[in-house]
């Protein structure tokens, strides 16, 4: 059982998130998975402008999948919930649950990240706190593909 610390983000739908249907467009909902991530990091305390730019660590997403389950319009409200697991010491992934105003899943998502130093692109270990949100998670090799 995985008992990590769970992150909630919640954000509007906005007019820009929408395709031509009026539905959010398929690349946004990854988007709005982003920005809870970040969200979550700076919950963390993470120097975001650090993290992303200049730590001497990058931190790709190898992998990402999105399951649509009902549309969202413009003026929702939406919930996205973050489930962090540890994959080994340099890889981890996020699975990601949207949620409408009611309570009701929108759409579930999943990234994997993989840590590695610059400039050789070497994998690194999970930096800290990171490695402190994802410690009580146990490792799953079988599911890591970087």
């Amino acid at each position: 059982m995985n008992t990590t610390p769970l992150h909630d983000y919640e954000r509007t739908v906005h007019f820009a998130d929408t395709d031509a249907a009026g539905v959010v467009y398929f690349a946004n909902l990854l988007r709005f998975c982003h920005e809870a991530y970040e969200d979550a990091l700076a919950q963390l305390g993470v120097d975001l402008r650090q993290f992303f730019s200049s730590s001497g660590l990058i931190v790709p997403i190898t992998e990402a999948q999105v399951r649509f389950l009902k549309p969202l319009y413009c003026g929702d409200r939406l919930r996205v919930r973050i489930d962090p697991q540890r994959l080994d010491n340099s890889c981890f992934q996020l699975t990601y649950t949207l949620y409408d105003a009611t309570g009701n899943r929108v759409a579930i998502a999943r990234t994997q990240h993989i840590c590695l130093q610059l400039p050789q692109r070497r994998r690194g270990t999970i930096p800290d706190p990171l490695r402190e949100w994802l410690k009580s998670a146990p490792a799953t090799a079988s599911d890591r593909q970087p």
